[in-house]
């Protein structure tokens, strides 16, 4: 008994330490050691936040950029910010394993960090103070000033790709499917996972916000690139608690795989039985922690991947599963297209929705509130629309729907889409207001600030908050859980990539309305004096874009086939191995 005990203790799903070794379950994973990774997730999104929520202010103010190129400067490290996980997620799966991909990625996040700050820190890495009203008149920043503060930022970017998708799965990773009480313990990790980053968002927005605002920049970023640092100390504590997993190869190399070799057979018909095609037994599927999945009727161009026709050669026949997991990737690419437009909306918060702020009464009786400061309500906005959602919305959609999530993942992000266009219609009418005071008060010209509390604009960032809980939530949960097991990291990079592009989208769509608007005399909608722009013009050309991304939505959610429950999978598996280990125990018999 003690021994069945003893093996049962054993993870299943070939997680190991750091020797690969396998490892307790009563030893290594689980909350004591996801706590580290929680912990580190508050101090980084507090680094990230801090840097990031008011960059545009550093650009205009220090740096004297205008209005259009201060804010792509931001969309466009954002973007980068996002994208490089993709590369995060391939050396991690690859080559190095989560883990080593993570501290590797933390040392140059760090460098960046610092170099950033100082270069905000020492006066002749930064142009001297200038006080116009137009930052076209005053001194610009050298190259060489340019070249150091840019090449701080976008070295952290790259330490921040080999962070990002690998945190989260290291966190996931602490808990076994094959588990049912772990199973359901990593749904609550999510929970909390998502409440770290809520906390370390809300005091980056808010505490160092008004430090860079009121204090200086200095203490403003030097403050994240400790707390950084501290972060990083706290992950490496909990390494003595980590369970890991062997890199399982590129799924870029194995999705490669299965098109090229989809392609080179595509004149070979597809056997009317499916259980006709090349698959792996499933001891060999058992005995690495993982499942067997069956052939789907989708895409099945791809299936003929796994015709057999002679050659074994891997770059010509794949087995059932691998095409699957192909499959399963390929078909979130529309749906993660369909995430890029609102993930352009989210780049306004810390852009042009900033600049906003900037012109309007920022004062609070003697208090001078940051600009930046309004996007933690997007924050607070979130964290609350997320309790109520999972305390009421869940239990009284449950009874109708009788799904555990109350909706699907699917709707809960369309629900977020209507939401979108609502925050841009709104947006643009506020604007159409605050444009019409600035003229009221004759401030077009001078580009003044208006007798107009700064709390006007609290609605776009309150409703881009609820917004999020719908959407973003779902969006991170989406690509995890409908990723195969071997590519979750590459799952997870889905959702930092449509933030990715979205920023990229927002610098190419601000540039080009831009431009457009200039043509043939006229004023344009975005100059640097905002209140002869027309903002709400741009901002109702916004909510157009998202109506007409939401119908491409609602087609795509149409043709979406979720895949199969991975408990459903393994009970099929087991059941499968008990069938097959009773057939050849009895043929054993009949020999005998």
């Amino acid at each position: 008994m003690a021994v069945e005990e003893g093996i049962d203790d054993y993870t299943q799903d070939g997680t190991v330490d750091l020797k690969g070794n396998p490892v307790r379950r009563s030893k290594r994973g689980g909350w004591t050691a996801c706590s580290f990774v929680v912990v580190y997730e508050i101090f980084e999104r507090m680094a990230y936040y801090g840097i990031s929520s008011n960059l545009v202010l550093y650009l205009t103010r220090k740096l004297h950029q205008g209005t259009v190129k201060s804010a792509n400067n931001v969309t466009n490290w954002v973007g980068t910010i996002w994208m490089t996980p993709i590369l995060g997620a391939y050396v991690a799966d690859a080559h190095l394993g989560r883990y080593w991909t993570f501290v590797i990625a933390s040392a140059v996040y760090i460098s960046g960090m610092s170099l950033l700050t100082l270069s905000v820190s020492v006066h002749g890495l930064k142009p001297p103070p200038c006080h116009q009203a137009n930052v076209d008149d005053c001194k610009k920043a050298s190259t060489l000033q340019l070249a150091v503060f840019f090449g701080a930022l976008y070295t952290l970017a790259v330490g921040t790709g080999g962070t990002k998708p690998n945190i989260s799965t290291i966190g996931a990773d602490q808990f076994d499917d094959f588990h049912h009480r772990e199973k359901a313990q990593k749904l609550s990790f999510f929970n909390w996972w998502m409440f770290s980053i809520f906390f370390g968002t809300l005091f980056a927005n808010t505490v160092l916000v008004y430090i860079q605002d009121n204090v200086g920049w200095a203490l403003g970023y030097g403050l994240p690139t400790l707390g950084l640092v501290i972060s990083v100390l706290i992950f490496l504590a909990g390494t003595p608690f980590y369970r890991h997993r062997v890199p399982a190869g590129s799924p870029f190399t194995r999705m490669a795989t299965v098109i090229v070799a989809a392609i080179r057979k595509w004149k070979v018909p597809l056997p009317g039985d499916p259980k006709e095609l090349y698959e792996l037994d499933l001891e060999e599927y058992a005995k690495k922690g993982k499942f067997r999945i069956d052939s789907t009727p989708t895409l099945r161009f791809l299936s003929k991947a796994a015709v057999k026709t002679g050659p074994t050669d891997p770059w010509m026949l794949c087995s059932v599963t691998q095409v699957e997991e192909t499959k399963q990737m390929l078909r979130m690419i529309p749906v993660l297209v369909a995430t890029f437009v609102p993930s352009t909306m989210i780049a306004q918060i810390h852009t042009l929705f900033v600049k906003q702020g900037t012109t309007l009464d920022r004062h609070l009786g003697s208090f001078k509130i940051p600009p930046a400061s309004l996007a933690g309500f997007v924050t607070i906005s979130m964290l609350i629309s997320v309790v109520l959602y999972d305390r009421f919305f869940v239990p009284i959609m449950k009874k109708w729907t009788k799904n555990p999530r109350g909706i699907t993942l699917l709707q809960r992000m369309g629900i977020g889409l209507v939401l979108h266009i609502i925050i841009m219609i709104t947006a643009s009418l506020i604007e159409r207001h605050r444009l019409s005071v600035a003229r009221e008060h004759g401030l077009v010209e001078n580009g003044g600030q208006l007798p107009l509390t700064i709390f006007i604009l609290l609605p776009q960032f309150v409703l881009m908050g609820t917004a999020d809980a719908f959407l973003e939530v779902a969006k991170i949960e989406f690509f995890y859980d409908q990723a195969p097991e071997s590519m979750k990291s590459l799952g997870t990079s889905y959702s930092t990539t449509s933030l990715g592009i979205g920023n990229f989208l927002s610098s190419f769509l601000l540039s080009t309305v831009a431009d457009i608007t200039k043509k043939h005399g006229h004023e344009g909608w975005i100059l640097n004096n905002l209140n002869k722009s027309h903002l709400d013009y741009y901002y109702a050309f916004f909510a157009i874009l998202n109506f007409l991304n939401f119908i491409f939505f609602l087609v795509v959610i149409k043709f979406y086939v979720y895949k199969a429950e991975v408990s459903d999978s393994l009970h099929a598996l087991t059941e499968e191995l008990k069938v097959m280990r009773l057939k050849a125990s009895n043929q054993e018999e009949s020999r005998a």
